[in-house]
């Protein structure tokens, strides 16, 4: 009998299946290797400083606690599970300890995109599909919540195309995914809304006598969906909090992030944009369900770079059944190898790996830490700091209250505009203003912020510390004192 349970435990399986394996273990030492790369993003530092506070005061904010301009008004952390999981990793073992989570769950996402599309496309054509993911994902690969749910949105995306490929009934399995989906991350409505293209397809391919029941058949599991996304804290509002974000309207295109796609100078978006349209010309069709599909997460790819996480992680698995159909499935493999073995490698690769990480010192690049200004300036003590964007997060982090941050959600698209226009001496007169309105009494900007100059020139100001990485003016009568 022992015999047989150990034959059957190292029994041999196709090659192919170690392929998920090699892809996440070598996005996760690619990205361990490039760590500082994962902390680029100042919302880092912010998030952490938020998880810490949830955990030393056991409680969410339900106020703004972290500026002064927007102090005590109305705001949520919808992130909340990512950033106390952050600030733990950050509690044990520091910044490396932030990088191999962010890592651990990218190359966990790309692990499950893999093995998900093998199931319908050969080891080429998924490696391909993959490799077009990376390069679209790459410039959003930072240490912040939305990586946290990437491998719960490939799970979630395949199970749903898995009923669309196979005519099968709704995953009532994956709705817990929902759950942790909607406390990691302020994304929620995104999972609803991938049900619809499911139900399209289940009523497409029914009689129109049949769509009752293939109505009826969809309409308790989206019930106990919306259901299963407003198990938070606050209930149902997080799911609110896109609608909240892009109500800034055009403001949000002073955030890098949340610009249209820049075509400006040749890039891997628009190589892969341009490989998609040559494709489709050698006569590459998809149904007409998955065609709305792709183009939707191409609008929202084009309209804000930050949604092409979205494109990268998601179109491959809606095409991956009708491209198989077209350029043949998943073919047989001779190859094998065993699968204990495949285990105890991978993840002695991956122990390996990240006991490396965790020896050496990362830490946020220096343009997004203005430790030494702040240290020098003494601007613990300057009264209200007028801050660069950039710098908010890692103000949040040193416990200075910020005059703007990463959440635009709490600042809106009114005040968002009228600070940009401000720095950028677009409206000089309001800059002034915007001085004495917030009584600022010193300013922590970037040396090639415009208002910079043109403090060096106000009679009551002062630069009192300058380097690569920002200027700070004070008040001449706080200088003084």
């Amino acid at each position: 009998m022992s015999d047989q349970v150990v034959h059957s435990a190292v029994q041999p399986f196709p090659a192919r299946a170690a392929l998920p394996w090699l892809v996440g273990l070598s996005v996760y030492a690619a990205l361990l290797i490039c760590g500082p790369r994962l902390l680029g993003d100042p919302d880092s530092y912010s998030h952490i400083a938020l998880g810490r506070w949830i955990m030393a005061h056991g409680a969410l904010p339900e106020s703004d606690a972290f500026s002064f301009s927007k102090h005590g008004a109305p705001w949520i952390t919808f992130e909340w599970l990512s950033e106390v999981i952050y600030a733990g990793a950050y509690a044990i073992a520091g910044w490396p300890g932030v990088v191999v989570v962010g890592a651990a769950a990218i190359a966990l996402a790309f692990g499950l995109l893999t093995f998900f599309l093998l199931r319908e496309l050969s080891p080429t054509l998924t490696l391909l599909m993959v490799l077009a993911a990376v390069i679209l994902l790459a410039p959003h690969m930072l240490a912040r919540p939305h990586v946290l749910v990437l491998p719960l949105m490939v799970i979630w995306a395949a199970a749903l195309v898995r009923c669309m490929d196979r005519a099968g009934p709704p995953p009532y399995w994956a709705l817990p995914l929902l759950v942790l989906w909607a406390n990691l991350h302020g994304s929620g409505v995104l999972a609803l809304g991938l049900i619809g293209p499911a139900g399209l397809e289940a009523l497409l391919r029914e009689k129109r006598s049949e769509w009752p029941r293939a109505f009826l058949r969809w309409l308790p599991f989206t019930a106990l969906a919306i259901a299963a996304s407003c198990l938070t804290p606050h209930g149902p509002e997080p799911l609110l909090m896109p609608l909240t974000t892009l109500g800034a309207g055009q403001a949000l295109h002073w955030i890098a992030e949340w610009r249209p796609q820049d075509f400006g100078h040749v890039g891997g978006f628009e190589l892969l944009l341009l490989g998609a349209i040559f494709a489709l010309s050698r006569g590459v069709t998809l149904p007409v369900v998955r065609v709305l599909v792709v183009i939707g997460l191409l609008h929202f790819a084009l309209a804000q770079m930050r949604n092409a996480d979205l494109l990268a992680v998601l179109a491959p698995l809606y095409l991956a059944a009708p491209l198989g159909r077209q350029f043949g499935g998943p073919a047989g493999d001779s190859a094998a190898v065993s699968s204990r073995g495949l285990t105890l490698a991978g993840l002695g690769v991956l122990i390996a790996t990240s006991a490396v990480a965790l020896a050496h010192d990362v830490r946020p690049p220096a343009a997004i830490s203005p430790q030494a200004a702040i240290a020098e300036a003494d601007l613990a003590k300057a009264g209200p700091v007028l801050n660069d964007y950039s710098f908010g997060g890692y103000l949040i982090f040193a416990g200075i209250p910020t005059f703007i941050d990463g959440r635009s959600e709490l600042f809106g698209g009114p005040f968002i505009d009228r600070y940009n226009r401000a720095l950028a001496l677009i409206d000089l007169g309001d800059f002034l203003n915007l001085l004495d309105e917030y009584r600022i009494g010193a300013t922590l900007l970037t040396p090639h912020t415009p208002a910079v100059a043109m403090l060096d020139r106000l009679p009551g100001w002062q630069r009192v510390y300058s380097d690569d990485v920002a200027v700070v003016h004070k008040r001449r009568d706080s200088a003084a004192r």
